[in-house]
């Protein structure tokens, strides 16, 4: 059974030369050199060697799950989903813990005399620093899967917006393939419009949906029945050739939706039903007809 307390010795006595030798590793592993990123990692470094002087002292080093072992375990998080955040690898990240195997090994050698109780001491010390490690990377997993799920987010309300085209008519112009989820979102954003801006008419603009399948087709019948149960009503726009072909092949019904080949055919009915055209002056006519 490897002696705990040999550790918990070493990091008390000699903590100041391992931090040292340690930042040294670090600097030749890792690439980022700004002074800033220099300075986070000094501090990070250094508390987290106090962290873990403390831990070792009272907590069980087989076993990180323990209390003592929170105050390691909240800085690596922290170290983790900051370096995350800031574009750093997975192997950068782990090296935080890894490159501290090198000046403990060292310092265990110069303060242990004994062959067998060194070897201990290095295989307490590997398996302690290998579970830190692992800990360090499955936060930084954690933190990376937060940030692109986020980022997923933003960029499917991005590709949704609603635009108000004119009194009482919204447009959705759709770009890209619209799956279950971005049906979701498309649906929410649609809705809140109508009833931010009490509109009676919504165009859900396909042109830019490279393919219409039948689960399209039935999320597009979902957003017009929504708009619809709202008070508004749907049209959709950019039918073209080929869609309209598929969408026959297909046998999806779409005989209770107002459908239009462009965006400016579904704005001109939009316009009729709302008692309302877009006409020409007397200024241009008068143009026209000199230029002709």
């Amino acid at each position: 059974m490897p002696k705990k307390g040999k550790l918990s010795e070493v990091f008390t006595k000699r903590d100041a030369e391992i931090v040292s030798q340690w930042l040294e590793n670090q600097g030749k592993i890792t690439k980022r050199v700004s002074p800033s990123e220099q300075n986070e990692t000094t501090r990070a470094s250094k508390d987290f060697m106090a962290a873990l002087r403390e831990a070792t002292k009272d907590g069980e080093i087989s076993d990180i799950s323990g209390r003592e072992w929170e105050p390691v375990k909240e800085i690596l998080s922290e170290l983790s989903a900051s370096r995350a955040k800031a574009g750093y690898s997975p192997s950068e990240t782990a090296s935080f813990v890894f490159s501290l195997k090198e000046p403990i090994f060292s310092i265990l050698r110069a303060e242990t005399q004994d062959a067998v109780a060194l070897g201990e001491a290095i295989w307490e010390a590997t398996t302690l620093l290998d579970k830190l490690g692992l800990f360090t990377v499955e936060s930084f997993q954690k933190t990376r899967e937060e940030v692109i799920a986020r980022q997923q987010q933003e960029l499917l309300e991005l590709s949704t917006p609603v635009v108000r085209l004119w009194d009482n008519v919204l447009a959705l112009p759709l770009i890209g393939t619209l799956d279950s989820q971005r049906t979701q979102v498309v649906m929410q954003n649609l809705l809140e419009a109508i009833v931010a801006t009490r509109s009676d008419f919504a165009i859900i603009d396909i042109t830019g949906v490279p393919v219409v399948d039948t689960l399209v087709a039935q999320h597009l019948l979902k957003t017009v029945s929504a708009a619809r149960l709202m008070g508004a009503d749907c049209l959709i726009s950019g039918i073209r050739p080929q869609i309209a072909q598929t969408i026959i092949h297909l046998g999806v019904d779409l005989t209770n939706v107002t459908t239009k080949a462009t965006l400016a055919d579904a704005f001109a009915v939009a316009l009729r039903r709302n008692g309302q055209a877009v006409v020409k002056t007397k200024k241009l006519v008068a143009k026209e007809a000199a230029e002709a």
